[in-house]
């Protein structure tokens, strides 16, 4: 069945912790998005409001960098209580650096590749992702529909990992909807990113579905 890393995102914002509450017991963990303004052109989730919210849940929070420098943001959220940190591919100079600064510091890591990414691009790297997000939209950008070719994306990731026996998890992101997720599923998806999906419908009905396909 395919699990939830569930957006904060589409949360309400303005009142975060009891949004929070609200859908935890329908995911298996939280999925922080980090924006610095340059990467994207959006400001989003920051280490003092992610540590502010790690006393508010007990699932897994997974901090997915939109950022420009993402070395720089290791540290601040790891201290701030995150499990895991994704990273933008392209974004890093060094992306086999990144990886083991933050597998160093105890998280599990991971790598987002955007629309245009390959995933020849992580040949040197699948030995240290435990999480693959691939980004279905353009990044930063709420509300778009998914790529038509994320899912033969997500086939063909999902037969490197069977053929080099990896436990690397492949996690949808971006224009997760009702009529994109058997789409997913169907591709061989472990996670999506459910935002809206999670946060406008009814959670437990949502996860009902889920389990249905």
């Amino acid at each position: 069945m395919l699990k939830c890393s569930t957006s904060l995102w589409s949360a309400d914002l303005t009142n975060l912790a009891a949004d929070m509450k609200r859908v935890e017991p329908f995911s298996e963990r939280f999925h922080l998005d980090v924006a610095d303004g340059h990467y994207v052109k959006t400001l989003l989730f920051f280490p003092d409001l992610v540590k502010a919210l790690r006393e508010h849940s007990r699932l897994p929070f997974e901090v997915h960098l939109m950022t420009t420098e993402p070395m720089d943001w290791i540290e601040p959220f790891a201290e701030a209580g995150a499990d895991g940190i994704i990273f933008c591919f392209d974004a890093a100079r060094d992306p086999g650096e990144v990886l083991r600064a933050i597998k160093d510091r105890g998280m599990q890591a991971g790598v987002s590749l955007l629309l245009d990414e390959p995933l020849d691009v992580l040949d040197p790297h699948w030995d240290r992702l435990d999480i693959l997000t691939l980004v279905g939209t353009a990044m930063g950008i709420k509300g778009a529909s998914m790529d038509p070719s994320v899912p033969d994306k997500i086939r063909r990731a999902r037969e490197i990992i069977r053929r080099r026996s990896l436990r690397t998890e492949i996690e949808a992101d971006g224009g997760i909807r009702r009529e994109t997720v058997p789409l997913l599923h169907a591709a061989g998806a472990d996670f999506i990113v459910p935002g809206s999906l999670m946060f406008r419908e009814d959670p437990r009905a949502m996860r009902e579905w889920l389990a249905g396909l």
